[in-house]
C-alpha cells in the first residue's frame, strides 16, 4: 500500500479514537476504557509522525549532544544543570544534560510511560523535526520542601506549532518532577499538565488559528 495512503489511514483512525475518547471523558461513561483509547490514540500519533519524518532530512541529524561528567556535590548542582537544559528549550532541541540522569531513568507524561534515557533522546528525536517556532518558558524551578528529600520540581509553558498540513497549534503549562537517587542522579522524570491527554493529543488534530509565528507566550 502506497505511504500517502497509509498517512491518510493514520489521520483518519486517529481522529476517530480521539473524537470517541473525548466523548466518553465529557460525559463520564466508560472511564476505565480512556487510558485504552489514550494508548491507541499516542501510537497511532507516533506513527503518523514516522510516516511524515520518512522525508524530513532533519530527522537524521538531531540528537542529544554527549556532555562530560559534571561535578556533583548536592542538590544544587543538579537544579543549576537543569536551569541550563531549559535555557537550551531540551524538550524542543534534544540537547540534555544526558549524564545526570541513571541509563534505567522512568519517563512519564500524561499519555505514555518507559524507561531508559536513550530511548527518551530517541522520542525526541522523532519529534524535534516536526516544531514550528517553538518557545519554551521556565516559570519555576525549585528543591523539594523537605530538605532531606532528593527532589526538584520545575514549571514551564510551551507553545508551539507542528510541521503537519494543518499547522496545529500545541499549548501546554506543565510541571516536571525530577527523583534523585543517593548518587544524585535523576531516576524519575514525572510531567503533568494543566490538560488532560485526550486534550493535549487532540490539540495534534486541531488546525491551528494563527500563521506560525504570529503568537505569543500570552496568547
Amino acid at each position: 500500500m502506497p505511504r500517502v495512503t497509509l498517512t491518510v489511514l493514520n489521520i483518519s483512525v486517529t481522529r476517530t479514537t480521539i473524537r470517541r475518547a473525548l466523548r466518553c471523558s465529557a460525559n463520564g461513561r466508560r472511564k476505565s476504557e480512556t487510558p485504552g483509547l489514550v494508548k491507541i490514540a499516542v501510537t497511532g500519533v507516533t506513527e503518523l509522525l514516522r510516516a511524515f519524518s520518512a522525508k524530513n532530512q532533519r530527522l537524521d541529524t538531531i540528537c542529544n549532544v554527549p556532555n562530560a561528567e559534571p561535578s556533583i556535590s548536592c542538590v544544587d548542582d543538579i537544579v543549576d544543570i537543569l536551569q541550563l537544559d531549559y535555557k537550551n528549550a531540551y524538550f524542543l532541541t534534544g540537547n540534555f544534560s544526558s549524564s545526570v540522569y541513571s541509563e534505567d531513568c522512568a519517563f512519564e507524561d500524561p499519555t505514555i510511560k518507559f524507561r531508559g534515557k536513550n530511548l527518551y533522546a530517541q522520542n525526541i528525536k522523532l519529534l524535534v523535526p516536526f516544531f514550528e517556532h517553538p518557545i519554551l518558558i521556565l516559570k519555576q524551578i525549585e528543591k523539594g520542601a523537605d530538605s532531606d528529600a532528593k527532589s526538584i520540581l520545575a514549571m514551564w509553558k510551551l507553545r508551539t506549532y507542528l510541521k503537519l498540513p494543518w499547522k496545529p497549534l500545541i499549548s501546554i503549562e506543565g510541571r516536571t518532577l525530577y527523583e534523585l537517587d543517593d548518587e544524585l542522579k535523576i531516576v524519575r522524570h514525572a510531567e503533568s499538565w494543566n490538560v488532560s491527554a485526550l486534550e493535549a493529543i487532540s490539540q495534534i488534530f486541531t488546525p491551528g488559528a494563527r500563521k506560525p509565528g504570529n503568537y505569543t507566550l500570552n496568547h
